[in-house]
C-alpha cells in the first residue's frame, strides 16, 4: 500500500464499498472465477485522484479478483529472471518447467 493511500484504505466509507463489491461480484474474481480477494481499482490510486470520490469509491471503477489477477494487474511482465517466481509466502524459488 502507497504511503499517500493509507488513510483511504483504513476510512469507513472505503471499507464499506468495497463490501458492497464484494457481495455484488458474489466474492469470485471476475476475470477468472477463483475465490476473490481484493476489491481493485481499475483506474489506478494516485496522489492526484485519491481525493476524488468519483475514483475511490465508484463501484464502477472496482472489481474483485484473485491474488492472481490482480498481481498481472499490476505487474504483467515478470518480475525475476527467467525459471524463478516467487511462492505465496512472498519467497523466491526456482520453476522447472515439465
Amino acid at each position: 500500500m502507497q504511503d499517500f493511500a493509507k488513510s483511504f484504505y483504513l476510512s469507513k466509507e472505503w471499507r464499506a464499498v468495497r463490501d458492497n463489491v464484494f457481495k455484488r461480484d458474489c466474492g469470485l474474481c471476475v476475470r477468472c472465477g477463483a475465490p476473490g480477494e481484493i476489491v481493485h481499482h481499475k483506474i489506478h490510486l494516485t496522489p492526484h485522484n485519491i481525493n476524488n470520490p468519483a475514483v475511490t469509491l465508484n463501484p464502477d471503477n472496482l472489481e474483485t479478483l484473485c491474488r492472481d489477477c490482480h498481481a498481472a494487474e499490476h505487474a504483467p511482465q515478470p518480475a525475476t529472471a527467467e525459471g524463478l517466481a516467487f511462492d505465496s509466502n512472498g519467497d523466491l524459488i526456482e520453476v522447472h518447467k515439465s
